[in-house]
């Protein structure tokens, strides 16, 4: 774009003013889930029989008959048609890391030359969507199209616009799943069942135990015509050159700040939206970088929980552009400040309201806190690299190991007064229970402040899997990334680590000895296997990385080497043993990784490649040109004495510009060679390797050179919004 334009486009985007958004008069109470076909609509629009054998399948997972559902199907379209849908659509998660969906009207022939609204059980349950047209890593060939999305009732449906959306998990005709949600319900499946039976040893009357999960959502807004004039974000998500801001987040001030009027908008509107879909949005905040902001619901239950998130990044989208914005989820749309993840806050509870990961206030229940503490441990221990795995990406990767959340290297934090108690109890031989000092009160000594209670663990920003108290917090997942990946590999590592548990205190009891003793024993057994998971210290720190070498632990941060944890012999052994995803499944799954990380680097490879020949080396042929003109002329003019003194500055930047120049021409071909050798490369995870090693990097090295022209080329010239301009809203 010329730099006229840029000007304008910057211009325009200074002035704009915040969007309004009309004012309830209701409370968000009164408006909370209008559009999801939640239990109250189900007792208003299904007869008592109907509403009570849904509450059985959603519950219990009783089984669902054709009849039952034709019903159901019924209440549902009534209910729609009243808010205005005339389709509806399977919704389901790929693993493409979005949401994909069809949508098909209610209209079926009368035989009398009009048609009906129909909508029958037969498509509430079950529809077919083109399975070869998805990635599937093998498990279906093009030829091979026919898959089925299925009706997942323990998530309740919703309209958007003209269309009741049906969540649903999505297979192969051979049965595999294709998706994110299938072994993510068998995941969790397989921890209820674990958890269950460990309860009971604390809580006889436990029948169910769910896994719950709270996400924190980080986000960058840009002014949608700067995002239209930088062909890296627009095609990309991040950008791929720009040289820092001499201001972005050093001074700490954007971090909790105020929010400017335009984003408080868009926040304001985007809640109202997402309320009314049953979404309870409850926290919202600048976060560290500029323009970086974070939005957090209450916990739900995991299912539910990770199909919201993927609705809000869609509503994130959508509601962005009407006022104005693009909402980037990249992990790194911008060098040089903090990148964006999405915290998973997770816990195990009871169906009798006991958390499991809480403290409690009898010594029984404290063993019962220890002893899940101490198999999350266990479970992080073994799968270490398999949860790293679940988290990698191409995207991601900008964040592992860069000095800001999460560490490539997966520890976990459990804080001073549990870390001793824990220590304690490995070197004790003593069976007697044990008590936890709760909260502490605090006085700061100022007579209006009252007293502080503090939690009996601190905070670690720098540790990946950290306990906050009552849950566990994994701070690793991508901003973009679709969270069942690590709740499928963390809750199917928990249930392993729980069934070995309970095993082994079985076998204890049965050889006659004490159930207390037989627990605690155990605990101390896992206690010392999981010691070096345990870090409370600084995990950006060189001798944490040189340390945890030592103790055995992961420390890859080569993306294509991480995802091979998929295939290790013990991945596969623990998803088959939980009956959560098939040898045949991980391999695919292994393998559209490779492929998405592959591709990924490709595009911004191609679109770097563009750039830089078509829009940067061009600039900066132009103003050198300019410079030369400069020099040519002052030489006419001036002696020659003067004339080099006059001139030596341009003539600097002539020789700067040409060094530059040349080094982005050749380098570019070399980028360009180097992807036509990885491209040939016949095995999957061989090219994924090249284009880690050898391409990659050669996008970070030539772009040394692009953001030093920046500096040099005649800001009016220079084509691309700088991040100065991109990165502060007003």
């Amino acid at each position: 774009m010329s730099s006229s334009l840029r000007f304008q486009v910057v211009a325009e985007a200074f002035k704009k003013k915040p969007v309004d958004v009309p004012n309830r008069e209701d409370r968000p109470s009164e408006f909370f889930a209008k559009y999801v076909f939640n239990r109250q609509k189900m007792m208003k629009y299904l007869s008592d029989d109907v509403y009570r054998k849904m509450c059985d399948v959603i519950d219990n997972g009783a089984r669902l008959d054709l009849q039952t559902a034709d019903q159901v199907a019924e209440g549902m379209k009534k209910w729609a048609m009243q808010l205005g849908a005339t389709h509806c659509t399977h919704w389901f998660q790929p693993l493409t890391e979005g949401t994909a969906e069809k949508h098909d009207g209610f209209v079926e022939h009368d035989w009398k030359g009009g048609m009906v609204e129909e909508f029958t059980g037969k498509q509430l349950v079950q529809q077919e969507p083109d399975a070869s047209s998805f990635p599937s890593g093998g498990i279906r060939s093009t030829f091979e199209a026919r898959g089925y999305s299925a009706w997942d009732p323990s998530s309740p449906v919703f309209v958007i616009g003209d269309t009741l959306m049906i969540p649903t998990i999505f297979i192969s005709y051979t049965g595999e799943s294709l998706d994110y949600k299938a072994p993510l319900k068998k995941a969790l499946s397989a921890v209820d069942k674990a958890a269950t039976a460990v309860a009971q040893y604390f809580y006889p009357d436990t029948t169910k135990v769910i896994s719950n999960l709270g996400w924190e959502q980080e986000y960058f807004l840009v002014d949608e015509d700067l995002y239209a004039a930088r062909p890296d974000l627009l095609m990309t998500g991040r950008t791929l050159m720009g040289h820092d801001s001499a201001r972005n987040q050093q001074m700490d001030d954007h971090y909790f700040g105020s929010i400017p009027p335009r984003v408080a908008a868009f926040m304001k509107d985007l809640e109202i939206r997402a309320l009314e879909l049953g979404i309870p949005c409850k926290t919202r905040h600048n976060e560290v970088a500029p323009n970086q902001f974070e939005l957090a619901p209450i916990f739900e239950e995991t299912n539910l929980a990770i199909d919201h998130n993927m609705l809000i990044m869609s509503l994130m989208r959508r509601t962005a552009r009407k006022h104005g914005f693009r909402c980037l989820l990249h992990e790194k749309p911008f060098a040089g400040i903090n990148g964006s993840g999405k915290h998973n806050n997770w816990s195990l509870a009871t169906d009798t309201g006991i958390l499991l990961h809480a403290p409690g206030k009898t010594p029984l229940d404290n063993l019962r806190f220890v002893t899940f503490i101490v198999e999350t441990l266990m479970a992080v221990h073994r799968h270490g690299g398999l949860l790293k795995a679940s988290i990698v990406s191409a995207t991601n990767a900008h964040r592992l190991g860069g000095h800001e959340a999460p560490p490539a290297i997966v520890s976990s934090f459990l804080g001073t007064q549990l870390s001793e108690l824990l220590t304690k109890l490995e070197e004790s031989d003593n069976d007697e229970l044990f008590n936890l000092s709760g909260k502490q009160s605090f006085s700061l000594g100022i007579p209006q402040i009252p007293e502080l209670l503090l939690d009996n663990t601190d905070r670690n920003r720098t540790s990946p899997f950290a306990f906050t108290g009552n849950r566990f917090e994994f701070r690793a997942v991508g901003s973009q990334a679709n969270c069942a990946a690590a709740m499928i590999v963390l809750n199917t590592a928990m249930a392993e680590a729980l069934n070995h548990f309970k095993e082994r205190v079985d076998a204890l009891i049965a050889k006659g000895e004490d159930k207390i003793k037989a627990i605690l024993n155990v605990v101390r057994e896992d206690i010392k296997s999981c010691r070096d998971i345990r870090f409370d210290g600084n995990g950006y720190s060189e001798e944490w990385r040189q340390e945890a070498a030592r103790r055995g632990l992961d420390v890859e941060t080569s993306a294509p080497l991480v995802l091979d944890h998929y295939l290790d012999p013990e991945t596969i052994r623990m998803f088959e043993s939980m009956n959560v995803l098939t040898k045949a499944e991980l391999e695919a799954r292994n393998e559209i990784k490779l492929e998405t990380y592959i591709k990924k680097i490709q595009i911004e490879a191609r679109i770097f490649g563009d750039l830089c020949l078509n829009h940067i080396v061009p600039v900066a042929t132009r103003y050198q040109s300019q410079l030369i003109d400069n020099v040519s002329k002052v030489q006419s003019i001036f002696k020659a004495e003067q004339a080099a003194t006059l001139s030596a500055n341009n003539v600097t930047l002539i020789e700067h510009i040409s060094e530059h120049n040349a080094f982005i021409i050749e380098h570019v071909q070399k980028l360009i060679d180097e992807r036509r050798v990885a491209n040939r490369i016949p095995t999957i995870r061989e090219r994924a390797i090249a284009y880690h090693d050898r391409v990659a990097p050669l996008l970070e090295t030539i772009r040394y050179h692009v953001d030093h022209l920046e500096l040099i080329v005649d800001d009016e010239l220079w084509p691309l919004p700088k991040y100065r301009e991109m990165l502060f809203i007003r």
